[in-house]
């Protein structure tokens, strides 16, 4: 299934971006078209307007008049010896890309007279004669002859029909354009290909993990219900098989149905208490307190509360445990969580002390924060082990006995409450120092 997720978060991924590519690639490439064919439109206009000039001047003033030049143009009579093609002008700030373009004048016939001043490009002869064709049945304007590779411009002014070309490979740079363009979307495809695969494994890795919690979840509660279930059912048929026989007589079957059903109430409370949790973690930590009954809390009246209540058990166990509570020491909170997070510590250490060593538990002030360390020198937590000591229905015996009591859940449980007080619960194990569990509240204001 996280396969399957992971393929459809590339694949929607990829699919976007490769659309967006493709339509910034048309943007461009129609734009740089546009702007490709305004400029070789302008460079036509004005070929156009300046060819007519020496027509104008065989068939306008009089012998004794000059004509005056056109903006642009250089003042022939201070240069009457000029002749032949204008040199194209390079440089300065024109504003205009300068374009290659033939000029003509287009005879009745359907023959192309050229305009040597104005020309500066060239058409081969079979080239020009077809153009030449196709341009005499045209309307005035611009056009394209795709078959020739030529824009034109036709323009009919006094009687003069005027004709000018240029190539249409001007017009189509965003061929090349779009090549390279299709190109560096490729590659930036490739390379997010890579960086979404990457992206997408880091992103799915707590799915994953919720996933795998999930399945250990429902393994592990499966485990702890069906041994109870096993044993009701199983004292539920001895008492059937005698029914005659009277209650008295079968008291040994009641109470351990009885102890079995207890145990099961107590896991199924558990869960119920985590799901509790876990959905107050979804809200603001001062919303979920308030809904829980917060209030300040004596956090040193109720450890040594606690510490009382162990301290039977301590001696029947012959187990030494010792305390330190600083006085008076207050944390906002709720009290029957509170009181079961310290019951879990000083519990889980009492299980795992053998006779003869020792308990010890020191509530100090930490800077902003009440400390409670419980300390105990019995058995040590595996490395292995100790990242896994809050999660849930987890047991550092593997074995999974109820010899000890409890169901895993306590300590995962406890951690919760932790984190609901805006707290932390930490543990550190090791041979020479023993098991050592850390939690830190933030005191009242």
């Amino acid at each position: 299934m996280l396969k399957r997720l992971r393929l459809k978060f590339i694949a929607l991924n990829m699919s976007c971006v490769a659309i967006v590519l493709l339509l910034l690639c048309i943007v461009i490439c129609s734009v740089d078209y546009q702007s490709s064919l305004e400029q070789v439109e302008r460079s036509l206009s004005i070929t156009l307007n300046h060819a007519e000039e020496p027509r104008m001047k065989d068939h306008g003033p009089k012998d004794d008049e000059e004509l005056p030049p056109l903006p642009g143009e250089p003042d022939e009579s201070q240069n009457t010896a000029q002749t032949g093609p204008v040199p194209l002008e390079i440089g300065g700030e024109k504003g205009d890309v300068v374009i290659p373009v033939a000029a003509f004048i287009l005879q009745p016939d359907g023959s192309l007279q050229e305009v040597p001043s104005k020309t500066t490009a060239t058409i081969a002869s079979d080239v020009l004669a077809q153009a030449a064709q196709e341009t005499l049945i045209v309307p005035p304007g611009f056009g394209q002859l795709p078959n020739l590779s030529l824009v034109y411009e036709k323009r009919v002014i006094n009687d003069t029909t005027y004709v000018a070309f240029t190539d249409l490979s001007y017009v189509n740079t965003w061929h090349s354009l779009a090549l390279y363009l299709a190109g560096a979307s490729v590659l930036a495809l490739v390379i997010l290909l890579v960086i979404n695969i990457f992206f997408a494994r880091w992103a799915l890795k707590p799915v994953a993990s919720a996933w795998q919690q999930q399945r250990q979840f429902v393994a592990d509660a499966s485990h702890d219900l069906k041994t109870p279930l096993t044993v009701i059912l199983a004292n539920t048929s001895i008492l059937l098989e005698h029914p005659e026989k009277p209650i008295a007589s079968q008291t040994q079957w009641i109470d351990s149905t009885q102890h079995e059903a207890q145990h099961m109430q107590a896991l199924v409370n558990d869960l119920l208490l985590l799901a509790k949790l876990d959905e107050e973690q979804t809200t603001s930590s001062t919303i979920a307190l308030a809904e829980t009954a917060s209030e300040v809390l004596d956090f040193s009246d109720l450890v040594e509360g606690e510490l009382l209540q162990f301290e039977s058990i301590a001696f029947e166990r012959d187990i030494n445990l010792t305390s330190t509570v600083e006085p008076e020491l207050t944390v906002n909170g709720n009290l029957v969580r509170l009181r079961r997070v310290v019951a879990t510590l000083i519990d889980n250490a009492c299980k795992y002390t053998q006779a003869g060593q020792l308990i010890s538990v020191s509530l100090t002030k930490s800077g902003r924060n009440a400390k409670l360390v419980v300390h105990n020198t019995g058995t040590v937590i595996a490395p292995e082990d100790l990242p896994h000591i809050f999660d849930r229905f987890y047991r550092a015996d593997k074995a999974r006995t109820r010899d000890v009591g409890g169901h895993g859940l306590g300590l995962a449980i406890a951690h919760s409450i932790a984190q609901e007080h805006k707290g932390t619960l930490a543990a550190k194990s090791n041979e020479r120092e023993g098991t050592t569990f850390t939690l830190t509240l933030p005191l009242a204001l």
